[in-house]
């Protein structure tokens, strides 16, 4: 199924809504799909398990477009994903080198950036040439000319599991290899609507407000736990009592920002709390909390 700008503008409107982001302009993002030809989106994938592409190809909705396959395809011109572009090997690299001696791509980055043994813990391709290319040099020299760097979830942004104490890789995030500033989408994984939401807004052009940490505030300007219908309910006592705040029980909502309360997940089948599980600040910049890499990435009080 191949969908139409016009379509992808009605899945933006479903987002937005589902979202609770408000008013968008919607007029500037439509002027924008009736051009032809999207934005260059170049998406890279490092030390990071593939979740957040896989949350985002699991995007199910009652409505067309059901997936976003199509819309990473057809509507921002998705130029490299190694999981979905058909080129491999040396042809899949040589478009890559191709957009990077370019500008004005918007560059995509889901996993951190192993540094450790001059980054050789993660390859990205080999050129024709028979030079191996590093995920930290990929990184490094596509960021270069890109017009937007875009973190696909916590492990991009802020490093994330991978970067977890030990962290024999040296794993960091895009921003402190890069020392450009990123739009963190956040999340373990990160929820599809807030890709969504995110690929609207950058192709339309409209401003995007974010706090301290490059999250958008109209996704993550409010903590679970301020959202949450089980706020003003009493507390667990135990895991599996339905409809009782888990604060108590270890809940980190009460720290983590994001509006999963609202969008839900699958679908809007359920969400983390909803099923008796805590929330475990996922989209937190401490995540796993194991390990507060800086005081620039300390946890808000």
């Amino acid at each position: 199924m191949t969908i139409s700008r016009r379509q992808f503008l009605e899945l933006f409107r479903n987002s937005a809504a589902a979202l609770g982001v408000g008013a968008v302009n919607l007029s500037v993002l439509e002027k924008a799909l009736a051009q032809p030809g999207g934005p260059t989106v170049i998406w890279l994938q490092g030390s990071a398990c593939t979740g957040c592409s896989v949350s985002l190809l699991n995007r199910i909705s009652s409505t067309s477009p059901r997936t976003t396959a199509d819309v990473l395809i057809n509507i921002i011109n998705l130029r490299y994903h190694p999981n979905l572009m058909a080129a491999t090997g040396k042809s899949a690299a040589a478009i890559a080198e191709e957009i990077a001696g370019g500008s004005g791509h918007i560059l995509a980055v889901e996993g951190g950036v192993p540094t450790a043994f001059g980054g050789a813990a993660c390859w990205a391709w080999t050129r024709a040439d028979g030079t191996d290319v590093t995920f930290q040099q990929a990184v490094t020299m596509l960021a270069a000319n890109a017009a937007q760097i875009l973190c696909i979830g916590t492990c991009a942004a802020w490093g994330g599991i991978p970067a977890a104490l030990p962290n024999p890789t040296g794993v960091k995030s895009v921003r402190e290899v890069t020392g450009r500033p990123t739009l963190n989408i956040a999340g373990c994984p990160t929820h599809p609507d807030w890709i969504v939401w995110a690929i609207g807004q950058l192709v339309s052009g409209a401003p995007i407000s974010v706090d301290s940490y490059g999250r958008p505030t109209a996704l993550f300007g409010k903590t679970v736990h301020e959202l949450c219908p089980r706020r003003e309910r009493e507390e667990a006592s135990t895991y599996g009592q339905d409809y009782l705040c888990l604060e108590e029980l270890g809940c980190k909502g009460p720290s983590t920002k994001g509006n999963c309360p609202i969008t839900l997940w699958n679908g809007g089948a359920n969400w983390c709390c909803d099923s008796n599980t805590l929330c475990i600040g996922c989209t937190d910049p401490a995540f796993p909390f194991t390990n507060l890499r800086s005081k620039t990435y300390a946890i808000d009080d």
